[in-house]
């Protein structure tokens, strides 16, 4: 049986089910795995080497289209202090064009950190008459929601602070802000994020009107994603509590408890993030813990991590994780409309 979701339909896959942005890191292997097990495999906005952001993210959709003949997305961070973001944006939509397999396969492109508006140039524009690909913005609150469905977007990701990596200031919890969303925007194409491991937490985002859900530190625990053992170890191993909100690089960021964290404190708003971003020094220093936690060294990088770390008991393939969460949200769904008569 199949689950079908007006999200699933757009997207041209068959579980309502999308790998969540993992920036700064490699996801080619990951994004190669979940699309052909059905999901929406999504590149990652890679910048672990400066400079060459571009080349790196036209080999791995390079890549995805020789391992798979199935939808996939990509993701480009919009923020201020992202120094590549108009240059992929303008690029990225042309070098889709250029390569007809590449242009058939993504079908999503998902704009996060910044204004979706950064991506509306003649280059998408065209992008978008001449194929299936849907835009999807990243959002943590109702405001934001208003802004960019008023902007144009084809979707939203509703992502609440339970989820791991950059979170709003809002502290808004997913399970609330889906809530407001599908009663002010009752017929907007929506992924639920933030949170997401189960079965009976895709049955729940569904039932609330969500299209699918997007995973990622689900997926970290997985045997095709390209992090670090010690990095997937310590997602298998960690409960709710060892999470914390600290300052990163675009604001506040959930990470797994070390001794990075611990050390670590979260700036109280906007302003005083602002004020901290003086220097692009901010960026290079975050990213270098990143990739320290990335390559394994889990005590002193930051190990972007989710709350559902504590949901998460084994490291198991792609395919088996997609298969029992859909497997289990059958029965939940089914079991709830058994209570209707």
């Amino acid at each position: 049986m199949v689950i079908k979701t007006n999200v699933a339909e757009m997207l041209g896959i068959k579980h309502p089910i999308v790998a969540a942005p993992m920036g700064p890191f490699y996801t080619t292997k990951l994004t190669i795995a979940v699309s052909e097990a059905g999901g929406l495999g999504v590149l990652s906005h890679v910048t672990l080497s400066e400079g060459i952001t571009l080349n790196q993210i036209q080999e791995s959709m390079k890549t995805v289209v020789e391992y798979t003949d199935k939808p996939f997305g990509l993701n480009i961070r919009t923020a201020s202090l992202q120094p590549d973001a108009i240059k992929l944006c303008r690029r990225i939509p042309r070098f889709i064009m250029d390569n007809p397999k590449i242009k058939d396969q993504c079908t999503y492109l998902i704009t996060s950190a910044g204004s979706p508006k950064m991506l509306y140039n003649k280059h998408f524009m065209a992008l978008k008459e001449t194929s299936n690909i849907k835009h999807f913005h990243v959002i943590p609150s109702l405001k934001l929601a208003k802004k960019v469905i008023k902007n144009g977007v084809d979707g939203i990701v509703a992502t609440g602070h339970e989820g791991g990596g950059h979170q709003s200031y809002e502290n808004t919890s997913t399970l609330i802000l889906l809530q407001q969303i599908r009663q002010e925007f009752p017929n907007i194409p929506m992924i639920a994020c933030g949170g997401y491991a189960t079965g009976e937490g895709l049955a729940s985002a569904l039932a609330m009107g969500a299209g699918a859900i997007a995973m990622g530190t689900r997926l970290i625990a997985s045997k095709e994603c390209e992090f670090h053992e010690n990095y997937k170890n310590e997602v298998k191993n960690s409960t709710i509590s060892d999470t914390k909100l600290v300052t990163g690089v675009f604001g506040p960021a959930r990470v797994f408890k070390n001794s990075y964290a611990e050390n670590a404190t979260a700036v109280l708003n906007k302003a005083e993030k602002r004020a901290e971003e003086t220097s692009m020094s901010v960026i290079r220093d975050g990213v270098i813990k990143l990739e320290k936690a990335y390559n394994g060294d889990v005590d002193n990088g930051i190990i972007l991590l989710g709350q559902s770390c504590g949901l998460v008991e084994e490291i198991e393939s792609v395919s088996d994780i997609i298969n029992s969460i859909v497997s289990s949200a059958e029965k939940c769904l089914k079991s709830a409309y058994c209570m209707i008569n």
